[in-house]
């Protein structure tokens, strides 16, 4: 066998180089290698033993610590009745709401124009002044109109004692005639020229009278009682009875119209209540329905309806002494269209939605739950109207029915009895002081919808909490 032949000199370093680099990375391979088979047996073996050690305890403490972690799980003992709060089923009359977006229109507006023109000498007025019918506005300036009257003056003075003198030559010309002293045309053409002059006499107070109104005219006073907007012309301008803008613009404010559309289908309704003499009372609420701000009634509706939107237009009077609605502001309306009188009602919240329905959950006298399917009416507030499937007198669950079912029994408590465990710093409802729940009962009321149930959601966080607090440690 014949020699290899030798590397050249200068590739010599490197290839050794990398012959020991390729040589660490396969030992570093083996050593890690050998370390993860001896090393992930030992681990297996280890974990295999605690699971062994876990199923023995679990097998010692047997059923007793599976109801345990049951109970840790749901926090509930499950041979105890879970205390609800019940509320009766009762009579009573629930209103039918028509809620809609008006519009507050000036009862009336007027744009006050000068009836002469002339030079406009001041304003007697201050932007936004609420003025009364009569209160003085402006001043044009009267002297022209004083020229024309005192020229109308001089002439009726003039006719007046032509008239006056040829009276006399009548009276004359009569009694010469008596004596037959002239002729009977010369009395004849006096009577008729007396007659002429009275009828001169009678144009000249006429033209002293017209002059008079002018005059008047150049007092500028308000036509109705309402607020003045801004200013349109200054004093020192010449101003005209053709001028568009006038000298101000007055609205009656109050008492004041909004205009708002209901639905077609709503309309029938509201035309037998005004026939029958009765107006709808109507409520107009700010942009987010949190306050009201005025309580009116319906004064008339439109004559037709509008074919393209299914609507009719109908307008509400409201008294605004204190100047909470302004013209063309937009409020939402509340109406009460109609009332259902003598029906069965229950709180909202007693009503659950399920894939049969509506259903309420009833508890008899034997404290037994039913599930109860019933057709809902007309909501007003915190109720609601039963069509069908409960009657008066019969208990219905308002909290605490996510813990119910079927046939279960359960402990009756009123909302916010002792049983549940009172926020910090309050005392159970059934302890309240009678004027406090009185004043409750009005803030309630004074809610709007969308406060009513904000309310309840807190009611129903505030319930749980209680829940919490009272499960045992």
């Amino acid at each position: 066998m014949s020699a290899l032949p030798p590397l050249p000199p200068e590739a010599s370093p490197r290839a050794r180089r990398r012959a020991n680099l390729i040589v660490i990375v396969i030992v570093v391979a083996l050593v890690g290698a050998g370390a993860w088979y001896f090393w992930g047996r030992a681990g297996a073996d280890a974990l295999s033993k605690a699971a062994d050690a876990t199923k023995s305890g679990e097998a010692k403490s047997g059923k007793a610590g599976k109801g345990a972690g049951k109970g840790a799980r749901g926090g509930l003992d499950p041979n105890r009745a879970q205390p609800v709060a019940v509320a009766e089923a009762k009579i009573g009359d629930v209103n039918i709401v028509q809620t809609a977006l008006g519009t507050v229109s000036a009862l009336r507006t007027v744009t006050v124009r000068p009836r002469v023109d002339g030079m406009l000498q001041r304003a007697d007025f201050a932007e936004g002044q609420l003025v009364k019918a009569g209160d003085p506005i402006a001043q044009i300036d009267p002297v022209p109109f004083q020229v024309q009257l005192a020229q109308a003056e001089g002439n009726l003075a003039r006719d007046a004692a032509l008239l006056n003198n040829a009276r006399l030559d009548l009276e004359r010309y009569r009694t010469l005639l008596g004596q037959d002293s002239i002729a009977a045309q010369q009395v004849d053409q006096q009577a008729s020229q007396v007659k002429q002059l009275e009828g001169t006499v009678k144009v000249d107070m006429a033209q002293v009278d017209n002059a008079k109104l002018q005059l008047s005219y150049t007092h500028i006073t308000a036509p109705i009682s309402g607020r003045l907007g801004l200013r349109v012309v200054d004093a020192g301008n010449m101003v005209r009875g053709s001028d568009t803008t006038g000298v101000a613009v007055i609205t009656q404010v109050d008492p004041i119209s909004v205009l708002f559309t209901i639905p077609q289908d709503s309309l029938p309704r509201v035309l037998t209540r005004l026939r029958s003499g009765d107006k709808p009372a109507v409520e107009a609420w700010d942009r987010d329905n949190k306050v009201r701000l005025a309580q009116g009634s319906l004064v008339s509706t439109d004559n037709q309806i509008d074919v393209t939107t299914g609507t009719v237009k109908l307008k509400a009077q409201f008294p605004n002494p204190e100047g909470k609605l302004f013209p063309n502001q937009f409020v939402n309306v509340r109406m009460v269209i109609d009332v259902r009188k003598a029906v069965v009602v229950v709180p909202t919240a007693a009503i659950q939605r399920g894939n049969q329905g509506n259903v309420v959950y009833v508890v008899g006298a034997d404290t037994t739950v039913a599930i109860r399917p019933v057709v809902t009416g007309p909501a007003e507030g915190l109720n609601t109207a039963i069509e069908s499937g409960l009657q008066a007198g019969e208990r219905v669950i308002v909290d605490g029915v996510d813990r119910i079912r079927e046939g279960v029994k359960v402990e009756v408590t009123e909302p916010g009895g002792a049983l549940r465990a009172p926020a910090a710093g309050r005392e159970p409802r059934e302890g309240m002081d009678p004027k406090k729940r009185e004043e409750m009962k009005k803030r309630l009321e004074a809610m709007t919808p969308e406060q009513r149930e904000e309310f309840k959601k807190r009611r129903e966080a505030r319930g749980a909490k209680g829940d919490e607090a009272a499960k045992p440690q």
